[in-house]
């Protein structure tokens, strides 16, 4: 029993460490932004250039990363005490993340080389498999309607309505369209998947058809 135990903490640390550092990948994937900055016309919403767009989303990313970064300052984006409370927050998801990863990372090694040395690759395998499932069903809820997702998903993360940002006191917003979140969503869930078929192919071998 206490075996059976320690295993399902080995795989719930794994299944975080995997998401963590999908979601650490994914916030911090600059291309996708580049792409739509042009892709969703945003300098053309906003009145300002590509570059000024840029400069402005790196500054509020530096806030979010670094807890060293006290003070966010968009200068072309004024922004509401709603608003600076809103990326208060988000940046204390930020980090929690992080730390959880970091934390995490190294036990979740050891866990997999164990499982491996002893001759368990196919209880592994059966974790990826049913791992593999969850975005698959997570992107399934998002593709009957982002709407309801989005807000299902500030609803859950956020004690507040400071993320119901108004373009005439934030203006940021439209630098920050719904769309971007969107492909930002299906980024994280295409990677979460690719790793946990990635596990699943690697952790392949004749002891996986006991399961």
């Amino acid at each position: 029993m206490k075996k059976a135990w320690m295993r399902f903490l080995g795989y719930v640390i794994t299944f975080m460490t995997i998401f963590t550092g999908v979601v650490g990948i994914t916030i911090n994937f600059r291309p996708l932004y580049v792409f739509d900055i042009t892709y969703l016309k945003i300098p053309e919403t906003v009145g300002l250039s590509k570059t000024v767009v840029l400069e402005n989303f790196q500054k509020l990313m530096n806030f979010l990363n670094f807890f060293w970064v006290k003070e966010l300052k968009t200068p072309d984006f004024p922004m509401s005490e709603a608003g600076y409370g809103h990326f208060v927050d988000v940046k204390q998801l930020f980090i929690l993340d992080y730390v959880v990863f970091l934390l995490l990372v190294i036990p979740c090694f050891y866990f997999l080389r164990k499982m491996i040395q002893t001759g368990q690759k196919w209880r592994l395998n059966s974790f990826f498999k049913k791992a593999a499932l969850i975005p698959l069903l997570l992107g399934g809820v998002m593709a009957l309607g982002f709407n309801t997702f989005f807000v299902a998903f500030h609803q859950l993360f956020f004690s507040n309505d400071d993320w119901l940002f108004d373009p005439r006191t934030d203006p940021i917003i439209l630098a920050l369209p719904e769309e971007f979140f969107m492909h930002s969503f299906i980024l994280a869930f295409v990677l979460l998947e690719g790793v946990f078929l990635l596990g699943l192919f690697l952790t392949r071998d004749k002891k996986a058809l006991k399961n």
